[in-house]
């Protein structure tokens, strides 16, 4: 799902200013109590988009000034409220995790860049207006970051994803390759499956790149903490091509040294 349980948001950590943390914090208990209903538990897929309906509904209710009747909603109408942050972002992301409910393949990279573009990139953005930029140049980057880490989820979990009965690979992509979703259910990393993977890799390294400008021109804590989520977005993608994107043996995962790594460059970049 999204941005891997959002291991890559900036939950209201030390790095961002103490008066953002609260709406920080409640953007994410929302994003992640929504991505929990659709794909979580062993609930009906009908029970889990009225749930997500339900969510939808108390946003509602926020833009029309009246009180969310979902007890989590409460500090995210505050935050909205605090610092009017638009509320479209929010309805994508629960127009994003309703698909994941009913929909398991994905045509072509573009249809997944959609899929994106509502699951991950309301997050940048969301972020963004709290700290009151909202320049098209800006927004565009974001974007691409955002869809950019999706990616890499995506390319990371493929074999969690496959025992949820997911595919993101984009089908005309394992056609063209000559991957079959039996070679997933196998976990065979061959020839073919890694000339597949590092045609994924190299597509969302050059989104995250696209984007790395942001970080800087953002500056100050915020700056900070994006920059360290595209080192680490970027050191995810290296292990991936190292390992020729071979998944099955083992998740690629940030370790101490990398974290070690990536504030010391956060650092010298400031």
């Amino acid at each position: 799902m999204s941005v891997g349980h959002y291991e890559n948001f900036p939950v209201g950590s030390l790095a961002l200013p103490r008066k953002m943390r609260a709406a920080v914090h409640a953007i994410y208990r929302f994003a992640r109590y929504a991505d929990d209903v659709a794909d979580e538990g062993d609930a009906r897929a009908e029970d889990r988009l009225a749930e997500l309906a339900r969510l939808d509904d108390d946003l509602r209710r926020i833009a029309a000034g009246e009180r969310p009747q979902i007890e989590l909603m409460a500090p995210l109408a505050e935050a909205i409220q605090a610092h009017r942050l638009p509320l479209q972002p929010f309805h994508d992301l629960l127009s994003a995790f309703g698909q994941d409910v009913e929909k398991t393949r994905y045509q072509s990279f573009g249809e997944l860049v959609d899929y994106c573009r509502r699951s991950a990139n309301p997050v940048g953005r969301l972020m963004l207006a709290l700290h009151g930029v909202d320049d098209a140049r800006s927004l565009a980057q974001s974007d691409g970051i955002c869809t950019a880490l999706q990616l890499i989820n995506f390319w990371q979990d493929v074999a969690v994803d496959w025992r949820k009965g997911r595919v993101y690979l984009p089908q005309e992509d394992l056609a063209r390759f000559g991957v079959s979703e039996g070679q997933i259910d196998a976990g065979l990393a061959d020839a073919r499956w890694r000339a597949l993977m590092l045609s994924q890799v190299e597509r969302a390294r050059k989104m995250l790149q696209a984007g790395a400008p942001l970080a800087k021109q953002l500056g100050g804590r915020f700056g900070f903490e994006l920059r360290l989520i595209i080192l680490g977005g970027d050191r995810i993608l290296s292990k991936l091509h190292a390992s020729g994107g071979d998944v099955f043996k083992q998740r690629p995962k940030l370790s101490a040294w990398d974290w070690i790594y990536m504030i010391g460059r956060a650092c010298l970049a400031r």
